[in-house]
């Protein structure tokens, strides 16, 4: 006996050939359709048990059909196959109600997974408060496998208020995924209200988050509010998750447990309804080891992790984004342009260690620079060549083992100040102030003033050590030319 009728609607030909065997291997009893029409005649009549369509079919789209098909029989699961791997499709397809979406083309084993979860486990997917959805080209661009993983995941969390946790290097597009969540999910009419860790020094950190009274701390001269109050209703980025002080993520804690804090000052609890997604570089689990990260924080903002690959994992996206951002470029009045395909495999061979944003930083760079309409491969190797020859060498790195001895040398020489006494209390900040400071500088000078190639020498975020320089009124280092 067959475990359950598959109604298959796809206009290919060997599509529709090989998803029937493949189901009638599985135990399943499928029916294959080439339109619309004749889907729409089955699922009146009661037919089927659950459906697999394509998208894009000659008599009618399946977005257009699926409503009518919700309408009509709201427990019949549907799953939406698609060539146009796009953010948009998966986001249309949950808002129409889609059990699932699966890219083209698609892994036979996983299209019958996707079937056996949809007869057992079928589920109402959640609705959007309202259909409509900005048609505009949304942010993530790409159709590299790990891109769609990441499109499924977003679908599916748009109709949730689920705390989410991203992680991804630098430049990869962290705020972006935020942004579609909040965006393209229920709390888009409230505010999205980002605040990054690395950027805030970290004695203000709490004053941030939460506001202040007047008169909380010297200079506190009116009430003030924080993140949380401004994203009242709506969403709250945290972005760089892993620079936050363990006295700010104590109270942080205290806010995903009880839904309510008090602000700087202040001794009247506040009830907050905000959905928080946090972001980070680091990898948390070694700061929890380290003692850095509150583990049970860590478990209250991972309840959905989500990886956003370097782009040197997806490098198949380098087309679809150089073109996006050449679109991008026109609309703002750098000329419209196109790139040779020589000119997209060159850029396709280059690491991008600075991701997607040096990539766009790269494609502006030539729209503005180039008068030419099309981009060529010995453009592409002049602009890499000279951005390749900018960047320090080795030999002008420091080692890290040297900045680690000048360290060492300092403490002692400070230690060997106070004799057999005590250092006074205080010591771990005084210790950090006094270090940081001549680190900090060694690293500069090590590399010639490159903030981005210090920032990687140390192991810290660009952002942290950019706000560390302006809270120690560090000048930029100039290295004399030799």
């Amino acid at each position: 006996m067959a475990r359950g009728t598959v109604l298959i609607a796809d206009d290919d030909t060997a599509i529709r050939t090989v998803l029937n065997q493949a189901l009638a291997r599985a135990g399943y009893a499928p029916r294959a359709t080439s339109n619309a029409t004749t889907l729409w005649r089955w699922v009146s009549q009661g037919e089927g048990d659950v459906v697999l369509t394509d998208v894009v079919m000659p008599d009618e789209n399946a977005f257009d059909l699926i409503p009518r098909i919700k309408k009509m029989r709201p427990d019949l699961p549907i799953i939406v196959m698609s060539a146009q791997n796009t953010l948009m499709t998966a986001l249309t397809a949950a808002e129409k109600g889609a059990y699932e979406y699966l890219p083209k083309p698609f892994d036979l084993n996983e299209v019958v997974a996707v079937v056996g979860r949809a007869l057992t486990q079928p589920g109402r997917p959640l609705q959007r408060s309202s259909p409509d959805m900005d048609t505009e080209e949304l942010p993530l661009i790409g159709r590299s496998p790990a891109m769609q993983e990441i499109y499924r995941v977003l679908a599916r969390l748009t109709q949730t208020d689920l705390t989410v946790m991203i992680n991804g290097e630098s430049g990869t597009g962290k705020e972006l995924v935020a942004r579609v969540l909040h965006d393209h999910g229920r709390r888009r009419q409230g505010p999205f209200v980002p605040i990054n860790m690395a950027a805030i020094p970290r004695e203000l950190i709490e004053s941030e988050l939460f506001g202040h009274e007047k008169g909380a701390f010297t200079g506190a001269q009116t009430r003030t509010q924080g993140r949380f109050e401004q994203a009242e209703g709506g969403t709250l980025f945290l972005d760089e998750i892993g620079d936050m002080p363990l006295e700010a993520q104590t109270r942080l804690l205290r806010v995903l447990q009880e839904g309510e804090y008090t602000t700087v000052g202040g001794r009247t609890p506040i009830k907050t309804n905000v959905r928080i997604i946090a972001a980070t570089h680091r990898d948390l689990k070694a700061q929890i080891t380290q003692g850095l990260f509150r583990e049970d924080l860590y478990y209250r903002l991972n309840v959905v992790p989500i990886r956003i690959p370097p782009l040197r994992e997806r490098m198949e996206d380098v087309g679809d984004l150089v073109r996006h951002f050449l679109r991008q470029a026109a609309r703002e009045g750098l000329g419209q342009k196109s790139i040779e395909t020589a000119a997209i495999d060159r850029l396709k061979a280059h690491p991008w260690p600075g991701n997607v944003r040096e990539l766009e930083n790269f494609v502006r760079r030539l729209a503005a620079l180039y008068p030419q309409d099309t981009l060529t491969r010995q453009i592409i190797e002049t602009e890499l060549a000279e951005a390749l020859a900018a960047k320090p060498s080795a030999r002008d790195e420091a080692d890290p083992k040297d900045l680690s001895e000048q360290v060492e040398r300092y403490l002692n020489r400070y230690f060997a100040g106070f004799g057999k006494d005590l250092p006074p209390p205080g010591l771990y900040d005084r210790i950090i102030r006094q270090v940081e400071l001549p680190l900090l500088t060694a690293a500069l000078a090590a590399t010639r003033g490159n903030q981005i190639r210090a920032a990687e020498l140390l192991g810290l975020n660009r952002n942290t050590l950019r706000s560390r320089i302006r809270a120690l009124d560090i000048p930029i280092f100039r290295h004399p030319q030799s």
